[in-house]
């Protein structure tokens, strides 16, 4: 028997796991739209594909999607080279640049969800195919926006029900900030590669950057040992009030942050603002999602300069979150009416008495004949309100035998006096 791809997961609404049942997906989706739609930002979908050079110029050619070569990549029958999404901004940034929305008022704010893929090593809240909610602020460079997509993403996260919650914010300067941050840390390094994982060596020279997010226990005793300075330290004046401002419109909307000085991005596109928000029940993998500034990323896919800022949430790990708080997930609401046929003819007449009524009530229908008994049974099963049975004696009487499965109260309906039951004057 075949088998799925290991690192993929199959969601349907009966999965053993939590984080794979398609009403807790759905149910983070469904908020996170809310919220969104009700920020005025609209829904954008592009392809799981791109030509390979939108990722690879996107991502950055230092960042681990690049060197660990993480993407899935592919040859179509015309030989061009194609890759499965491994990060959703820059395919957006590249959509805002295809189809002019530059005329259109500024900020463009758009958001989507879907599969992202990363062929990496599997473990609890990673896979190769997760799946990622995603905001961007296009088009302004403006400290107001970064603030008001930490809120969207706080609000995100409380309307779900989620309590333990800490946003973490820092700021990875302006490009020549950060080429002088790195190069201090080349030199701080350097000496002390040896004591340095595999991973951190490699990155010595790339993205020195990331060895301060490395989870590797040997690295940060280095790092430890030798009192790295933030990169906060290193901010120019831009930057720096810049990132003043932020804290300040935080303050205002009464978001609680905490400074982290030693956040960093994976991706090179980031500048400037950049953040996190942990989830202190889930284990060391803590981050439910992070965002940030990318005022670059445009020119980086051959664009106009277009200053943007945006989040992702990564629903599998919201959903780990959602257990372990013990969110109680809204139930799929049960069917009002179970048409139960009692013989072979009573097949049809259920399903054209069902399809009358469908655009306005949720109506279920048995799909091979039952005794009473089992047709109640199974009404039961299904939580729904009432039974209608359809059987040779209902046929010669044009009615429907209908039961209250409540209150046990049972009469016999007409077709139209069922309808006006449900569907009202």
């Amino acid at each position: 028997m075949l088998r799925a791809v290991p690192g993929t997961n199959d969601i349907f609404a009966r999965a053993r796991e939590f984080p794979f049942r398609e009403p807790v997906f759905r149910y983070i989706v469904e908020t996170a739209e809310e919220v969104l739609r009700g920020a005025g930002a609209e829904m954008i979908h592009t392809p799981i594909f791109e030509y390979l050079e939108v990722f690879e110029k996107g991502v950055g050619p230092s960042s681990d999607i690049v060197v660990k070569k993480e993407m899935y990549v592919l040859e179509d029958r015309g030989g061009r080279t194609l890759a499965l999404r491994p990060e959703p901004t820059a395919a957006i940034v590249r959509a805002y640049n295809q189809h002019g929305m530059k005329v259109w008022p500024q900020p463009v704010r758009l958001f989507t969800w879907g599969p992202i893929f990363r062929g990496e090593r599997q473990q609890k809240g990673r896979y190769k195919q997760f799946h990622q909610i995603d905001y961007e602020a296009l088009g302004l460079s403006d400290p107001l926006l970064d603030a008001e997509a930490i809120a969207l993403m706080v609000r995100i996260y409380k309307t779900l029900g989620l309590k333990h919650l800490e946003v973490k914010l820092g700021s990875v300067g302006d490009p020549e900030d950060r080429s002088r941050y790195n190069q201090y840390l080349r030199e701080l390094l350097r000496p002390h590669a040896e004591r340095l994982s595999e991973d951190s060596r490699a990155r010595l020279e790339a993205n020195p950057m990331r060895i301060l997010d490395s989870k590797d226990e040997g690295d940060q005793a280095v790092l430890a040992e030798l009192e790295v300075r933030p990169m906060l330290e290193f901010l120019g004046p831009e930057a720096r009030a810049f990132h003043q401002q932020v804290c300040r419109y935080l303050d205002q909307l009464g978001i609680s942050y905490s400074v982290d000085p030693t956040l960093v991005r994976g991706l090179d596109y980031y500048v400037r603002t950049a953040w996190e928000v942990h989830h202190a029940r889930i284990g060391a993998k803590s981050a439910l999602g992070g965002g940030g500034r990318y005022d670059g990323l445009s020119e980086m896919l051959g664009g106009p300069r277009v200053p943007g800022v945006g989040f992702g949430i990564g629903i599998e790990r919201v959903a780990i979150a959602l257990e372990q708080e013990g969110v109680a997930i809204p139930a799929d609401p049960s069917p009002a009416l179970y048409l139960a046929p009692l013989d072979e003819a009573g097949r049809i007449e259920a399903l054209v008495l069902a399809e009358q009524l469908r655009p306005k009530v949720r109506v279920e229908i048995g799909y091979s004949p039952k005794s009473p008994r089992k047709a109640l049974e199974e009404a039961l099963r299904k939580g729904a309100r009432y039974v209608g049975f359809l059987g040779e004696a209902e046929r010669a009487r044009g009615v429907v035998t209908l039961k209250h499965l409540e209150s046990g109260e049972q009469k016999e309906l007409e077709p139209l006096q069922l309808h006006s039951l449900f569907e009202g004057p």
